[in-house]
């Protein structure tokens, strides 16, 4: 006799992992959303949208990387979630939308019911952080394509801005100013580098190395620093003075600030505004990362910039200063023949 939980797949491990997990998704939700988990689908109200003149609504799928990689080897779990909801929403609200509601998706090769709540207790409590409502999701049991203690996450939001009120390319303009906010590490990118970093120069996470404030490990799965309250509060105040976001991810910041620069107009960064993360010099240097290749993988200290009509970059400054967060002007844009493009001078401020 042959049954599911000889093939790997233990049902009642999973049952067991949604009761531990109930009680974290319970805090992120928001009040359109109708009934609780359990369902075949996640229900919002979209009567709540009847505000808007003209309701575009964007949506973001993304993951987090190998970071789940260092995770697994620390075996800590309950903080890769948060890195997952940056991702997904703050890409949102690049274009001006304020998310509304996302659902993940979490592979493993065994459900350890405990490790499952963790994730998913990190996921809850990145989208109360951004005011996002989890309205579902799934765990998928992948006995013989992964091992026993390998996973990979993934996740989807939904967001709405009014079609008048889209950021973009289109509103940037010549002399606008560059407001940098800082990343809080690494994120959720470049993290095959970093592992091929660990290898070969045969790295131990559990080591606080010269430098460094903290052990290594610890340093590499700092959750990514969520930005989506602080822009929205600036689309609010600033209106049509706040030109655009770039949300700084894969492909570093000159190439995601390019994104959203139009043609005919170059961003230009100076990098002794601000001093390259000691965590990423550190590996940089101990294994020879050249610069180009750093700022192309890495986000160099840079998670998320606004870009905005001059006359209020300090205004921008001090306002979110006063909601917790660091800002400076990193950049300005310029003038130029050709495609909108993005590029970084001079040299990182001293640490």
């Amino acid at each position: 006799m042959s049954t599911y939980k000889d093939s790997g797949v233990d049902i009642d491990a999973g049952d067991r992992a949604v009761e531990l997990m109930k009680a974290s998704i319970a805090k992120a939700t928001r009040e359109e959303v109708q009934g609780g988990i359990g369902g075949f689908a996640g229900l919002f109200d979209a009567s709540a949208l009847k505000n808007y003149k003209k309701p575009l609504l964007a949506t973001s799928t993304d993951g987090v990387g190998t970071k789940t990689e260092i995770a697994r080897l620390m075996g800590k779990y309950d903080t890769i979630g948060e890195d997952l909801v940056a991702m997904v929403v703050d890409d949102l609200v690049v274009c001006g939308a304020e998310p509304l509601f996302m659902t993940d998706y979490i592979a493993v090769g065994k459900v350890i019911p405990e490790r499952i709540a963790e994730i998913v207790g990190g996921i809850a409590r990145g989208c109360i952080k951004a005011n996002t409502a989890l309205i579902g999701g799934e765990t998928a049991e992948h006995p013989g394509l992964l091992k026993e203690d390998e996973f990979d996450i993934a996740g989807a939001a939904t967001g709405v801005v009014d079609a008048d009120k889209q950021l973009g390319s289109h509103r940037v303009k010549a002399a606008d100013a560059i407001i940098a906010m800082p990343a809080s590490g690494f994120h959720a990118n470049g993290y095959s580098l970093v592992r091929h970093i660990l290898a070969t120069q045969k790295l131990d996470l559990n080591k606080t190395y010269e430098g460094l404030s903290k052990p290594l490990g610890e340093i590499l799965l700092t959750p990514t620093e969520i930005y989506s309250l602080d822009c929205l509060a600036l689309i609010k105040a600033q209106q049509e003075n706040l030109r655009t976001f770039s949300h700084i991810t894969g492909g570093g910041l000159a190439d995601n600030t390019a994104r959203v620069i139009p043609n005919g107009l170059i961003a230009k960064y100076d990098r002794s505004t601000w001093a390259l993360p000691a965590e990423m010099e550190f590996m940089a240097k101990i294994a020879g990362v050249p610069q180009p290749d750093l700022e192309r993988t890495w986000n160099a200290g840079i998670g998320m910039v606004a870009i905005v009509d001059p006359a209020i970059a300090d205004l921008t400054i001090r306002s979110l200063a006063a909601r917790g967060m660091k800002a400076w002007v990193a950049g300005s844009i310029h003038a130029q023949n050709g495609p909108g493009a993005a590029a970084l001078e001079g040299n990182y401020r001293t640490r």
